[in-house]
């Protein structure tokens, strides 16, 4: 593919000048995102997905912050990770390369057409990218301020594909051989469903149940702050918290200063028998511990020790983050180094589970699958390897007969 054989360069002043584009189209974007909004208020849309479908000038002004991040990112393409002699005159070496063709589809989140897309471009890579019906108008201004950018640059517009409709989004999941990889962004429902119907790899996650364990020795006052931020600050997002694990000791001094905070802040809390004894008045279902709310629903347990709060999430979690709140140093460790998700936090908001925070720039989205690549996706996630083999003559007979051997000498990289 011939924007896999750009230099890094070249892709890197593509990703500015659409960065430069964006800027440029800005009024035109926010305009078709508020015509976007206006026809999900008559839709009735669910809140959380008005919430990710708004793209007002500050939230753009971000998003092309973050395209201006990617292009000042490390080249990802052509690192020699491996570099070693064979034998004399047969040398290998193992060098990234772009996946090669992205197929992306998403709910709302027109900023999600920005993140990708300059991920995309900058590790070499191609991106089909599909919005929900209800982000249509804002998802065709951005793409078109993106290749407008391209167009400027040395890297096609051709790199970047928008689809509209769901008939075209079917016919991606069928194009094996062709797409190189399927990244899901939405609803549970949505991820299930193209997992179920695609044979081309899906890198994502299905759902976001996120904990939040208040241990026994803690800092109160900076507990209820980190889970206020963690359930509050945007709760629409997959990293937003879900549900609060109190530890017994701790329990009744902590929710007589987190219930009126959380009140405050307009949530609802779903309790068991022990926290409704301490004040939780709405009786918490066995389905409460599996939701994903992305609204300001929290549901709360209290556990006898940090054992049964680690062997709740490993029952009810997503694998995606998970935090601890704790003044003890070795009880945090024990935590960080016991949950099997793709982010685990100590005495910090779950929200920071995001590519951009990270210093990716951006993120094509958060992996909760046990192989890589896992958690916020950036640049070193949308690249794979590829193996050279250089020699002079050299067949595999002459090693099997003994008449040549390895040497098997790692070379500087």
């Amino acid at each position: 593919m011939a924007l896999g054989r750009c230099s890094d360069q070249e892709r890197r002043q593509a990703v500015l000048a659409m960065a430069d584009a964006l800027e440029a189209e800005a009024s035109a974007i926010v305009a078709a995102n508020a015509a976007d909004l206006e026809a999900a208020a008559a839709a009735d849309l669910a809140p959380s997905l008005v919430a990710r479908l708004k793209l007002d000038a500050s939230k753009l002004a971000g998003a092309i912050e973050g395209v201006r991040q990617v292009a000042q990112l490390p080249d990802p393409v052509g690192v020699r990770q491996m570099h070693r002699e064979l034998d004399s005159g047969l040398v290998l070496e193992r060098l990234s390369v772009p996946l090669g063709v992205l197929g992306v589809i998403f709910e709302a989140r027109p900023d999600a057409v920005m993140q990708i897309a300059s991920l995309a471009i900058r590790s070499g890579n191609g991106a089909i990218l599909k919005g929900g019906r209800e982000a249509n108008r804002s998802c065709t201004a951005i793409l078109s301020a993106l290749r407008s950018g391209l167009a400027a640059s040395a890297v096609s517009p051709q790199a970047l594909e928008l689809l509209t409709s769901r008939e075209e989004s079917l016919a991606l999941l069928k194009l094996d051989g062709l797409v190189d990889l399927i990244i899901p962004r939405g609803s549970n429902e949505l991820v299930r469903f193209i997992q179920d119907n695609t044979r081309i790899p899906v890198l994502g996650h299905a759902d976001g149940v996120c904990h939040l364990y208040v241990d026994q020795e803690v800092d109160v006052p900076q507990a209820i702050r980190i889970a206020l931020d963690a359930k509050t600050q945007y709760p629409a997002a997959c990293n937003a918290i879900e549900t609060l694990l109190i530890h017994r000791s701790s329990a009744a001094a902590f929710l007589e200063q987190a219930l009126p905070a959380f009140a405050e802040a307009g949530v609802e809390l779903r309790g068991d028998a022990a926290s409704q004894a301490l004040g939780v008045s709405t009786a918490a279902e066995e389905s409460d511990w599996r939701t994903e709310y992305s609204d300001l629903i929290l549901s709360v347990r209290v556990v006898d020790d940090l054992q049964k709060a680690l062997d709740h999430i490993a029952r009810h979690g997503s694998r995606h983050t998970e935090c601890i709140c704790t003044t003890n140093g070795a009880t945090a460790e024990t935590f960080l180094r016991s949950v099997d998700s793709a982010g685990v936090y100590h005495n910090c908001s779950t929200r920071f589970a995001d590519g951009f925070r990270y210093g990716f720039g951006a993120e094509v989205g958060i992996s909760t699958q046990t192989l890589p690549p896992r958690g916020p996706v950036g640049l070193e996630g949308l690249v794979t390897y590829r193996y050279l083999l250089r020699g002079d003559g050299h067949i595999a007979a002459d090693y099997a007969s003994g008449a040549r051997s390895f040497s098997h000498r790692d070379c500087p990289l």
